[in-house]
């Protein structure tokens, strides 16, 4: 019956039916404090995906989602919110289901009811989310996801557990299409279903794909999509399903986790299509209002006015890259070497101004200088210079590849530079600036170099790592984010960027130089790739 021929009927009650009727709906509404919208929000909150993502638009009830499951599906719950100021709608929009605030406790901001218990958290700074680490939760909510660093969140779901019998366990990701660079890791947690460049079969909203999350780089697990949800031990980096399981330790044995998205807009929710919010979303520029209104994940994301690198320049260096073979003199290795356990070594070969695929070994595999140097000789060829970041843990595989007679070149990037932009009128507080700001240079299309990079289906993050830095001008002197402060703002050092630019310095080849007539090895060995000699 719709509400409108209730309401004509209503005017036919006594009081006391009315009052009676009045009784029995809040009764119904203390038994079923949720029901959800028919459509996109129905079929997320019956979704039994481990990890479920839903949104893309405005408007489309995802907080009220979030709530609701919280409610009706689960027995301790987090929602988590990046900044605690944001909290105060969706702690609202809990206790107006609940029709009280009876056992709200809004110092703690934890709602306790009979029978579960909904903790609302915030981590505005990279770290704040280890407060919560070992507090189990049968439902994690990060409400607008792609505002909070990929680490905090995998490192949450650590905790997405429950010791309740028959309790399921579920973590829920809501999220508008991000409109920032550090937001991107979405697109890629959620690949098959939005990230156009996925490679492999799109995937329908709601339908479930499994995923196998193995340790990465920094920190951030790394996902591997798998068929089915087998069990698989990873193999010279590949899964392998046939395996002998009392030849492996059982953390090296890995288990999918099912992962679904599903996308929901304004029209999906009656609730909110018929308040003039509709309009808002409409009057809104581009690319916000597609992505806003339509979820287009498509639509262009705007970059900070400081980024070092555009992101559409990045792009298009990607875009150009194809495989080679062969791949032609190689000119320089840029090496970054690992700075601890969760860290990866990472060598950028060049040949010219194309970048081959970047190599990556864990850190647990390069635990000495001479590991180091034994995969930069795998790689290695033709003579190339290699050149590495000496600061801290590279100064070791720097003297050993000396020893060894390996032209290597050691950069430190916190040395003064007396080098220019490409006008000649800006000048760098460091050799780290002057890096990261010629290879801008190089990727800037009105330069038209040609130069081509990896793209993220050959080494998946780079362009989240070329465009992680931001810039600042001190007096006349362009200066770039430090390693340490980017970590602090984003939780993880942009490795393989780190290797990418080493590699662009373009220092003479010792062999070559060695067969001219007049050379010497001293004086190669006393070029600077960034001061000259």
């Amino acid at each position: 019956m719709k509400a409108k021929e209730l309401a004509e009927l209503q005017r036919y009650l006594t009081p006391e039916e009315r009052e009676e009727l009045d009784e029995l709906v809040r009764a119904d509404i203390r038994d079923r404090p949720f029901s959800p919208v028919a459509g996109p929000q129905t079929m997320a909150y019956n979704s039994i995906a481990d990890v479920v993502g839903f949104g893309g638009a405005a408007g489309g009830g995802k907080s009220f989602l979030a709530v609701g499951k919280a409610l009706t599906q689960f027995d301790k719950t987090l929602i988590m919110r990046r900044n605690g100021t944001e909290l105060t709608a969706i702690v609202d929009e809990a206790l107006n289901m609940v029709g009280s605030r009876d056992g709200y406790n809004g110092q703690e901001r934890i709602l306790r009811l009979p029978d579960r218990q909904i903790e609302f958290g915030s981590a505005p700074n990279i770290g704040d989310e280890r407060k919560m680490q070992g507090r189990p939760h049968s439902l994690l909510v990060f409400d607008e996801a792609a505002n909070f660093a990929e680490q905090q969140v995998r490192f949450l779901m650590g905790w997405n557990r429950s010791t309740t019998p028959g309790q399921r366990c579920q973590t829920l990701l809501t999220f508008n299409p991000p409109t920032s660079a550090e937001g991107r890791w979405v697109l890629q947690y959620f690949a098959p279903w939005i990230d156009k460049r996925f490679n492999g079969k799109r995937a329908l909203p709601g339908e479930i794909r499994y995923v196998g999350v193995v340790p990465g780089e920094n920190g951030v697990s790394r996902d591997i999509w798998v068929d089915g949800p087998e069990q698989f031990v990873i193999v010279n980096g590949e899964p392998v399903f046939d395996f002998d399981p009392l030849e492996y330790e059982p953390q090296e044995i890995v288990t999918p986790q099912s992962r679904t998205f599903i996308p929901s807009r304004i029209s999906d929710n009656p609730y909110l299509s018929g308040t003039g919010y509709m309009s808002v979303l409409q009057a809104l520029p581009e690319p916000l209002r597609s992505q806003m209104l339509l979820g287009s994940f498509e639509a262009g994301m705007k970059d900070d006015a400081f980024q070092t690198i555009p992101t559409a320049w990045i792009e298009a260096a990607q875009a150009r890259w194809t495989p080679r073979s062969p791949k032609g003199e190689m000119d320089s290795i840029g090496v970054d070497v690992a700075r601890g356990g969760a860290d990866s070594t990472v060598l950028a070969p060049r040949h010219g101004n194309w970048y081959d695929k970047l190599v990556e070994i864990p850190g647990k595999e390069t635990p000495s200088g001479q590991h180091v140097v034994g995969q930069v000789v795998a790689v290695r060829r033709n003579s190339a210079p290699v050149h590495i970041d000496v600061i801290g843990v590279g100064a070791s595989p720097y003297d050993l590849m000396r020893e060894a007679n390996i032209q290597v070149i050691g950069v430190n990037v916190s040395e003064a530079s007396t080098a220019t932009d490409k006008s000649g009128r800006l000048r760098f507080m460091n050799q780290r600036s002057q890096l990261w700001w010629q290879f801008r240079e190089l990727l800037d299309p009105e330069n038209d170099t040609g130069i081509a990079l990896p793209p993220e289906t050959v080494n998946p993050g780079l362009l989240a790592d070329l465009a992680a830095p931001k810039w600042s001008m001190q007096g006349m002197r362009v200066c770039v984010e430090s390693r340490e402060e980017i970590v602090k703002r984003i939780g993880r050092s942009p490795d393989k960027a780190s290797a990418l630019i080493l590699a662009q310095l373009d220092t003479p080849n010792l062999a070559k130089i060695q067969k001219a007539k007049g050379a010497s090895r001293a004086t190669v060995l006393d070029y600077d790739p960034l001061q000259g000699f």
